[in-house]
């Protein structure tokens, strides 16, 4: 069976756990773990590179960051976000898609309603996840997109659109609760949430936020399961310490 159509079946049926990788430790963590997809995330360019937002990031990036991630994972399957500016057209999309294929990923995650974009990539057999709500590489501000009621059709619409051009599974960041769960009972496919509440068919979270990675980010929907920044920061502190009082290296940690 095709790992899309695995996914595919687990909705309503199993909740689908959904993790970023960035490089190839993390991605060989991942892969000995229980989740079912990796997503290289072009939230790389916040959380690896120090970005702003994920304006900034190339394909060069994603490319660079898939093969890595690839090295790690070998059984769980990979999504890799395409990039600002690599789908403005079917053909642009499907020769940089082949890219992301040739690095390693399974699969491309394409952000806001793209039928043509989508449609094309799917009918070439190139796994699709869509993505809905809340578009990082378009939005001006971070913010809860579709509380008013006008704008919550306009995403169920779009949602509906991508999910007859052939995605996958499909991504729905920062909208109410409620507007998931509408969403969600009316495509086919099962949605992934950030930010949507507990009715999506799976979660994804960046795992450098819920491995408590950084200090600045941290919106409502992100619970941290770790404090990584403080174990680090610890670590730190005992090792320069221990050289400081030359008790590293002892007799254990030499060669003789």
């Amino acid at each position: 069976m095709k790992f899309e159509d695995d996914i595919r079946q687990k909705k309503g049926k199993e909740k689908i756990v959904v993790l970023t990788a960035y490089d190839y430790q993390i991605a060989k963590i991942l892969d000995d773990g229980p989740i079912d997809l990796i997503l290289v995330g072009d939230s790389l360019g916040m959380v690896f590179q120090g970005q702003n937002n994920t304006k900034q990031v190339t394909m060069r990036d994603m490319i660079y960051h898939t093969t890595a991630v690839a090295r790690g994972a070998h059984h769980i399957p990979i999504i890799a976000d395409m990039p600002v500016g690599s789908y403005h057209t079917p053909e642009s999309a499907e020769e940089n898609a082949r890219l992301f294929l040739e690095a390693g990923a399974h699969g491309i995650k394409v952000e806001g309603n793209k039928p043509e974009t989508i449609k094309g990539l799917a009918d070439s057999g190139i796994p699709v996840m869509g993505h809905v709500g809340l578009l990082p590489q378009t939005a001006e501000v971070y913010k809860v997109q579709g509380k008013d009621p006008k704008e919550a059709e306009r995403l169920l619409q779009d949602a509906l659109e991508i999910d007859r051009s052939g995605v996958f599974t499909m991504v729905l960041e920062c909208i109410p609760e409620k507007l998931a769960k509408r969403i969600t009972e009316n495509v086919n496919v099962p949605t992934i949430g950030i930010g949507a509440g507990k009715f999506c068919d799976g979660q994804v979270l960046v795992i450098n936020d819920m491995l408590g990675l950084g200090n600045g980010f941290t919106p409502k929907f992100l619970k941290k399961y770790a404090n990584l920044n403080k174990t680090i920061k610890k670590a730190l502190e005992e090792f320069s310490h221990e050289v400081r009082i030359g008790a590293y290296p002892d007799n254990e940690h030499t060669y003789h």
